[in-house]
């Protein structure tokens, strides 16, 4: 579990010059000032580019420029030219979905206000958090799960990656090759980059068979014997085979994705069925909310100053403040584990907790990490929240342990 450090009660810390990318507590790599964000495993986006940049090098050298004497001259330049421009857009959409914000929601500063019980502060019981909340979209109940980490409750779709540390909305998967997550703000990008790195490795395999049969025709012998005249023909053959084995296959499995509204994470986690997919709207439409949709504005401005933070008031309840997570397995709190949201057939956990429920629709999804994240003093407005629970049997974890003991 990642311990999450107490605040600063100073409205004066050294951090108020600090910029919000330099204090950053996910695990994300930042370049050029806060401008652009990477996965801690940035490092694997280099070798991305190489096996895409050498082999199209290759191509171009040892292939694409004898055919340029085979072919008429506008033929022969368009060649190379087609493999170049394919390159440089397949290296775009790498970018465009590696340094990009994915979709991480802001951690709250604290955690959220707590209640008693029975509503009796009187009462000397311990102040809880319930561990789920009830949201419902378009007549489906959904159970947001309260994230120790970020301090917050996850809204639809969301999970946290336990590789960058960070709740991400429609959390898809963590790509090691583009070194970033893929999610509800690069999802777009990340899929017309397998699909043109697949589009590439057809074309480079396509056209090493044509330099092939030419070295055939013109010399009038064997297949065999025209293709060790060209090693470098049957090298990249065999490399765009691999290279369309996998991004192909990968390319297919996220066109099924796509087609049936479902995320990675989900289709893994909850193998829904085209009728019990709560989010499924109809091929068509579930194309245009990928492709023809407007892509959502980063939550967070990590080239902004960091804000001054106000003293917390003092709690009057006694006894501590209780994680609704503390007890639990650790990876009931990370990525790929255990879900952040599951469908629930009726209004109740099974513990018997019926918590809060939100009633929102599907066009306000995008909206609503803001009304069920709950920040409290942040500097500029105060927020609470507005949980009751009726059986909880949650043990103190040490971080709001330490929280609390700050606040005494």
């Amino acid at each position: 579990m990642y311990v999450v450090t107490p605040p600063q009660r100073s409205g004066t810390g050294s951090n108020c010059d600090l910029r919000v990318y330099q204090t950053w507590k996910g695990s994300n790599v930042f370049c050029f000032q806060g401008r652009f964000i990477f996965g801690p495993d940035a490092r694997s986006l280099g070798l991305t580019i190489v096996l895409s940049v050498v082999p199209v090098a290759i191509f171009c050298i040892f292939v694409a420029s004898k055919l340029m004497e085979e072919f008429s001259d506008s033929w022969g330049v368009s060649i190379v030219s087609v493999a170049v421009i394919f390159t440089i857009y397949d290296l775009i959409l790498l970018m465009l979905t590696s340094a990009r914000d994915p979709g991480i929601i802001p951690r709250n500063l604290h955690p959220p206000e707590p209640q008693v019980l029975d509503g009796n502060t009187d009462s000397g019981q311990t102040p809880r958090l319930p561990r789920l909340k009830e949201v419902e979209v378009n007549g489906k109940i959904f159970k947001a799960k309260y994230c120790d980490t970020c301090m917050l409750y996850r809204p639809p779709r969301c999970s946290h990656c336990s590789i960058c540390n960070n709740c991400v909305e429609r959390f898809d998967h963590h790509c090691p090759w583009v070194g970033q997550c893929i999610a509800q703000r690069n999802y777009r990008f990340f899929f017309m980059f397998v699909f043109s790195r697949t589009l590439l490795c057809v074309y480079v395999c396509a056209f090493c068979w044509v330099y092939i049969i030419k070295i055939k025709n013109s010399e009038d012998i064997s297949i065999w014997k025209a293709m060790l005249k060209t090693p470098a023909s049957i090298a990249l053959i065999i490399y765009s085979s691999i290279c369309m084995f996998f991004v192909g296959g990968l390319t297919s499995f996220h066109l099924y994705l796509i087609s049936t509204n479902q995320t990675t994470y989900e289709n893994f986690r909850y193998s829904y069925d085209w009728h019990s997919n709560p989010h499924n709207k109809g091929v068509i439409d579930n194309f245009k909310e990928i492709f023809f949709s407007a892509i959502p504005a980063s939550k967070n401005n990590f080239r902004a100053m960091v804000p001054r933070e106000t003293p917390l008031p003092s709690r009057s309840v006694g006894g501590g403040f209780v994680s609704p997570n503390m007890g639990r397995a650790n990876d009931e709190i990370e990525m790929g584990r255990k879900g952040v949201w599951a469908m629930a057939e009726n209004g109740d956990d099974k513990n018997g907790n019926n918590d809060e429920r939100f009633h929102v629709k599907d066009n306000e999804l995008d909206e609503l990490s803001s009304d069920v994240r709950i920040t409290v003093d942040d500097g500029e407005r105060t927020g609470r929240s507005n949980v009751n629970t009726r059986n909880s049997s949650w043990e103190m974890s040490p971080e709001v342990m330490a929280l609390a003991a700050s606040r005494t």
